[in-house]
């Protein structure tokens, strides 16, 4: 099972290459929906589970952030400092259960794209899974060793459709399976494992399209 997202948000306009820009991801499996404040500022309301805000401007320097349950101005379950670098892109994840909930900041590099190719990375926001390799059905690995709170280096590969598959290492029982997943040209992606290898919601993928795309 998979959650898909490939365009070029409409309502991005005015992009500033002078400027940083960040959003943030909902990863936490057992947290409820959230309200999300930068520096005093809501940012986003009700997000919930496995689901991204806009990315917004913002200019260099630590801001604070802090996650509420929807609707509420107290006890914030995060009340975190962060550090957004000139130029840069970041998606910012809610990762871990409500009980240790946190940041993690994933930065989204601007690279060049060889012509006719896609980038692809994977992180893996799962609490409580293994580490894992990504293969391919025909065994080809394009990750290896992958851990809790980690994202791999974007790779270039052909465009096309691809099935995935998630092995804990050095072992051969499938864990995910992802099929039909389509990479188009000039564009990059971050697969993003969330979920409970073991219990509810179960362990699946969000894809969507990284911010170095278009901003």
């Amino acid at each position: 099972m998979y959650d898909y997202y490939d365009y070029y948000p409409s309502d991005i306009y005015g992009v500033q290459r002078n400027v940083s820009y960040a959003r943030v991801l909902h990863a936490s499996p057992d947290a409820p929906a959230v309200d999300v404040y930068v520096n005093n500022r809501k940012i986003a309301s009700n997000l919930a589970y496995k689901n991204f805000t806009q990315y917004i401007q913002l200019n260099p320097g630590n801001y604070n952030v802090r996650v509420f349950p929807a609707g509420r101005t107290t006890n914030p379950v995060i009340n975190q400092d962060i550090n957004i670098q000139p130029n840069s892109i970041f998606t910012v994840a809610a990762t871990g259960k409500l009980n240790n909930i946190s940041l993690y900041p994933i930065s989204e590099p601007r690279l060049t794209i060889p012509p006719g190719r896609v980038y692809v990375r994977f992180a893996h926001l799962s609490p409580g899974a293994p580490n894992v390799d990504i293969r391919l059905p025909d065994g080809t690995t394009l990750f290896r060793n992958v851990g809790y709170r980690q994202a791999t280096n974007y790779i270039p590969v052909t465009p096309g459709t691809y099935t995935l598959e998630a092995y804990p290492t050095g072992a051969d029982q499938r864990v995910l399976y992802v099929p039909n997943m389509t990479l188009k040209p000039n564009r990059f992606y971050t697969v993003y494992a969330v979920g409970l290898a073991e219990g509810e919601p179960p362990l699946q993928v969000l894809i969507p399209l990284d911010g170095n795309s278009y901003l």
